[in-house]
């Protein structure tokens, strides 16, 4: 398996999975894919159905990995994927499934269920690839001898994730940068709490994209990136990415009982991360009808897949609103579906993200190119606060589950989109009990609180504010390494 950047540099050059796991973009500014996707047989599909989820994640990543030993990288995935990390929440059953598929009910003629995803140590579907990428990284570093200092971005649920899987390990320091007072109460709180030596978290004075901003500005200083050995954890990491390839697949074969059944997927989006995932799935043979981008009031997605025309907000354009972890106006791994949708023309590619920084955006509906989203099975919506109560309420009184904020966002939309006779799978993000606010605003009550959670938002704080300049984050960096 050879990784290659979306914007052609170093092309003819050899990067396999170790190589680009510890690092975030490749050294032109794109971002890492496979030379091509490994695709999957009727066979291994069949033989993967029985499969635990560790058993599935090591299938799957040794696609794409096969520089690790198999004997390494499988005792990695049980390592990662064990009932006692997924039982937060969900009984003893549903834990070790890992992933459990909660069936709804059929609406226009599809059934229509929730992949829950958030059983993890911080309640959100981050945990999927965040734990495995914890203990990759701690892996791969003790094989070198080396450490690592991560820079990463989150808009609520990446930060925590991050810091919950990192926390403790060998060689390892997190710098998580969050828009200071924008994350909910809950999120604030899970990362700000953490008060092990190799976490600090930094509050910055912007939005998300800022923080996003000054990652990507970090990263592209080679020589500040080589010197202080700076990883990322974002969705821009390749790892992260495969690693929530997993679940489509596990998610596929709880809603069918042949391969020769479809199925949809719905997809709450700010980053594009998790449905990029669905989108590899798709390219390596999972039958999938529709992949569905579900955003919230910060629309830059839906626009696209409704016109073709991808145009960046400004900051002050950016939302702030209840379902905080998709205030994105600029996805950061929507590069990797464009070099796809462009038939991986790195030129072109290249050209068209030089436009979105110096123009704002670019327009492809002139083009073959937008025509061809359909070849890719994508559709999309949008939601609102009003919408996201409304859906809130109307699940809870019609099937008695509750679901948080960006979770409602996908249902809303995912019901735009129902095709009688296949099912459509919304993927869950998150524990309602991160956005308690707002749950309490829809239905009155509150969200139930694993017990580990009991009194966190009154816990001391450690945290520091910085502007939105890339300089005093490099600065505090250099100032909290030791070297």
């Amino acid at each position: 398996m050879n990784y290659l950047s979306t914007r052609g540099a170093g092309a003819g050059e050899r990067h396999t999975f170790s190589d680009i796991l510890l690092g975030g973009l490749a050294k032109d500014g794109g971002l890492y894919l496979p030379a091509e996707y490994p695709r999957v047989t009727a066979d291994e599909l069949t033989r993967w159905r029985a499969l635990p989820y560790a058993d599935l994640a090591f299938e799957i990543l040794s696609k794409f990995s096969d520089d690790i030993p198999a004997e390494d990288l499988r005792a990695l995935t049980r390592k990662t994927y064990t009932a006692a990390t997924y039982c937060h929440v969900r009984d003893g059953e549903s834990a070790a499934q890992i992933t459990p598929l909660k069936t709804l009910g059929v609406e226009s003629g599809a059934p229509l269920s929730l992949l829950e995803l958030s059983n993890g140590p911080t309640l959100a579907f981050k945990d999927m690839a965040m734990q495995l990428i914890g203990n990759l990284f701690e892996y791969a570093l003790a094989r070198h001898g080396e450490t690592l200092n991560i820079l990463g971005a989150t808009s609520g649920d990446t930060g925590s994730a991050a810091e919950y899987a990192m926390r403790g390990k060998q060689g390892i320091r997190v710098f998580m940068l969050s828009p200071h007072k924008k994350m909910s109460a809950f999120q604030t709180a899970q990362m700000y709490s953490l008060q092990d030596p190799n976490i600090f978290n930094l509050a910055v004075e912007g939005v998300f994209d800022d923080c996003q901003d000054i990652v990507k500005a970090v990263s592209n200083d080679h020589a500040f990136k080589a010197k202080y050995k700076i990883g990322t954890v974002n969705s821009i990491n390749w790892a992260r990415v495969v690693a929530q390839v997993v679940y489509y697949f596990k998610g596929y074969f709880a809603a069918t009982k042949s391969n020769d059944e479809r199925v949809s997927f719905t997809v709450p989006s700010g980053n594009f991360g998790n449905v990029c995932a669905g989108h590899i799935a798709r390219m390596m043979g999972l039958p999938i009808e529709k992949l569905v981008v579900a955003t919230n009031e910060n629309d830059v997605l839906d626009e696209f897949f409704r016109t073709g025309i991808y145009r960046v907000r400004k900051a002050a354009e950016t939302y702030h609103t209840s379902s905080p972890s998709m205030d994105i106006s600029k996805a950061s791994n929507f590069e990797r579906f464009v070099f796809d949708l462009l038939g991986r023309d790195p030129a072109r590619v290249l050209q068209l993200f030089r436009d979105v920084e110096e123009k704002g955006g670019f327009d492809l509906a002139a083009s073959g190119d937008f025509a061809r989203v359909k070849e890719f099975g994508f559709v999309s919506g949008r939601s609102s606060h009003e919408t996201r109560l409304d859906t809130i309420r109307d699940v809870f009184e019609r099937y008695g589950t509750m679901i948080d904020t960006h979770t409602a966002d996908g249902l809303k939309v995912a019901r735009e989109h129902l095709q009688p006779g296949i099912p459509m799978i919304v993927l869950e993000t998150a524990q309602p009990i991160k956005f308690g606010e707002t749950i309490h605003e829809a239905l009155l009550r509150e969200p139930g609180r694993p017990a580990a959670f009991a009194g966190l938002e009154s816990l001391p704080q450690r945290f520091e504010v910085l502007p939105a300049n890339a300089q005093r984050v490099k600065d505090f960096i250099v100032a909290h390494t030791g070297e």
